[in-house]
């Protein structure tokens, strides 16, 4: 089917589909049984897949309680067919089933309000980036979610996924193969754990945080005013003594910044509930093993001990 556009053709009718659950369809039949609820707010039909039923367990229950089905796609060359599936059924996409959160995977016109401002997460976020792992690349972001969902969710961009994999058997994805491993954190921001160390930051830090605030703020304010007396001016009509100035107040506020950072970082390290939190969302996605995965089950006993 890959190879022979003919017999794809001819092959696409009786081809079938295996789901997590050992039942076959072909691909019309598929259709008509995932489309009332498996459609998006943009019209397109989303087939959720995986690649290990087992390693991606979790994942797709949280898929089955929302009710959707999920296929097992876990073919060396399944990756390759999926690209070739998508560009020849209009307004079809594959999705893998850990590839986002659970109510972004099929994005409707359902929406969560966050618990959190705005500054809460960027706060938070610097705390969670203090404990992430090294040997890959993460990205912290915050989502709206159910309270009963998971506090933490650690995802890989699909696309991006599926050219490594893809990579594995070279062709014009090998690009894609040398690439770093990056995946999401996703935090949370209606959970009970996630707003009580909001709480506990707050607590802790909200005197130091207000001090750095206001001194943040005042800077802005000369930098405000120092873009508005320049405002109309071009860069060599501006004298040097107004650049002078310029360059300082914009050191002042970097350093403040890293003032800030370092002042959150030193509070997320401290915290077990922190690495916990992030170990879950790792563990969950099959990415906790070895020296880790022991430091996980001895950090829990120490937290159901406390």
């Amino acid at each position: 089917m890959l190879s022979d556009e003919k017999f794809y053709e001819k092959a696409v009718k009786f081809f079938l589909l295996q789901n997590t659950e050992g039942k076959f369809f072909t691909f019309d039949e598929y259709k008509k049984i995932t489309e009332p609820n498996q459609t998006d707010k943009d019209k397109n039909l989303i087939y959720l897949y995986t690649t290990d039923p087992e390693g991606q367990y979790s994942f797709i229950e949280e898929a089955k309680e929302k009710g959707y089905d999920v296929l097992i796609m876990d073919g060396q060359l399944d990756a390759h067919f999926i690209n070739q599936v998508e560009t020849k059924l209009e307004g079809t996409r594959f999705t893998r089933v850990d590839a986002d959160v659970i109510d972004k995977l099929i994005q409707k016109d359902e929406k969560f309000e966050s618990q959190l401002t705005k500054e809460d997460e960027d706060n938070l976020s610097q705390v969670f980036q203090s404990q992430l792992p090294e040997d890959a690349t993460f990205l912290v972001s915050f989502e709206a979610m159910r309270k009963t969902a998971n506090p933490t969710i650690v995802t890989q961009n699909e696309f991006v996924r599926r050219m490594k994999d893809m990579s594995k058997l070279g062709g014009e994805a090998s690009f894609y193969g040398n690439l770093p491993d990056s995946f999401n954190l996703i935090v949370n921001s209606n959970h009970k754990i996630v707003l009580n160390l909001n709480k506990k930051l707050h607590k802790e830090l909200e005197k130091d945080l207000k001090i750095i605030k206001e001194e943040k703020d005042k800077i802005n304010s000369e930098i405000d005013a120092l873009n508005t007396l320049q405002k109309d001016k071009k860069e060599e009509e501006i004298p040097q003594e107004e650049k002078d100035k310029r360059e300082e107040l914009n050191k002042k506020i970097s350093e403040i910044e890293n003032k800030k950072r370092d002042l959150l970082t030193k509070f997320g390290k401290k915290q077990k509930l922190v690495k916990q939190l992030i170990d879950l969302g790792l563990l969950a996605n099959n990415m906790l093993k070895g020296k880790s995965l022991n430091k996980f089950v001895k950090r829990s006993i120490e937290l159901i001990e406390t």
